[in-house]
């Protein structure tokens, strides 16, 4: 069956019938519409990113129809490019799983492993070993997207997700990660000289807190808290300050210049609690929560690709 364009009512080679040779411009084009960005679609087909705009262009030229409004700072889908996407999309993904089967008779992970995670377990699970797992695993791209939500991993097309315990959903497939994890509440040693630790989460309300804002929601992280006398109460305390960002990375610099307390999951800021940069207070206020978990919609006829980031993640955590 050709692949049409309904909006300008040609087929992909204007004689009726879909031409091969057309097949990696439609790849192009799904890639840029994913990205939204050349610079970045070239990064994944590896080509320059002149090169797969002429390449878009050509196509558009074929289909006579423009597929993308394009401006400096900004390339969006056009009314027809969606729609002949939509069409397209179906298509490719039948490909590329036909050429992912193949691979895995031959027992050979391979082909695109779309994971949905949040930063701060992206620089604590995955960075420090993705070297070793793209050497090891040639044949896998992977394709990580960073999100504090939580994501519907099966109605947005990925694999698999890596949450918390405690946020991943019931029905889902949960594999762990890392054991246990602890929060840490830190401040510089310069910002204890201006100010006297807090004895109780309650005094925190005369604090400079370092608060995060959630990406996708849009809301500010209340910190959280183990009562005392029953550990397994956690409440919620409302904080200020005067900085709030969506960037862990900066929140930890931020605390090291001495600009504000930090609450942290402790393993994130190791380096800096050992050596001085930061100290740890409310310690016996800080809960512990269920580590992170890979979680996915089946564990029946799982593919390859993802079976082997499990084992990979897995060894690590046994490693380390």
């Amino acid at each position: 069956m050709p692949l049409v364009c309904k909006n300008c009512e040609v087929t992909l080679n204007n004689r009726g019938a879909m031409d091969p040779a057309q097949l990696p411009a439609l790849m192009a084009f799904a890639s840029v519409a994913h990205h939204g960005s050349f610079t970045r679609a070239a990064g994944e087909t590896g080509v320059t990113a002149s090169a797969l705009s002429q390449t878009i262009r050509t196509l558009e030229t074929q289909l006579s129809v423009r597929l993308f409004n394009r401006t400096t700072r900004r390339v969006a889908l056009t009314e027809a490019g969606a729609q002949f996407l939509a069409s397209v999309k179906p298509a490719l993904a039948a490909l590329e799983a036909a050429f992912e089967a193949l691979d895995e008779a031959r027992d050979q992970p391979a082909g695109t492993l779309r994971i949905n995670l949040p930063r701060v377990a992206s620089e604590l699970l995955v960075l420090p070993h993705l070297a070793e797992f793209t050497r090891r695993y040639p044949q896998i791209r992977l394709d990580m997207t960073l999100d504090d939500g939580l994501a519907d991993v099966v109605g947005a097309g990925f694999d698999a997700g890596i949450r918390l315990g405690e946020r991943v959903a019931q029905d889902m497939v949960a594999v762990p990660l890392s054991g246990d994890i602890r929060i840490v509440v830190a401040g510089s040693p310069a910002y204890f000289k201006r100010y006297a630790p807090p004895a109780t989460p309650s005094d925190l309300a005369a604090h400079d807190c370092l608060r995060y804002r959630f990406s996708t929601s849009g809301g500010i992280y209340r910190w959280e808290f183990a009562s005392q006398d029953d550990p397994a109460r956690v409440f919620e305390v409302e904080t200020g300050g005067s900085l709030v960002t969506n960037d862990l990375r900066t929140m930890v610099q931020a605390a090291e210049q001495g600009v504000g307390l930090l609450h942290v999951i402790d393993g994130y800021v190791r380096e800096q609690l050992e050596d001085g940069r930061l100290v740890r207070v409310l310690d016996a206020w800080c809960p512990s929560f269920p580590g992170f978990y890979l979680y996915t919609a089946s564990r029946a006829q799982m593919p390859l690709k993802l079976r082997a980031l499990i084992d990979f993640l897995k060894e690590k955590r046994g490693a380390g």
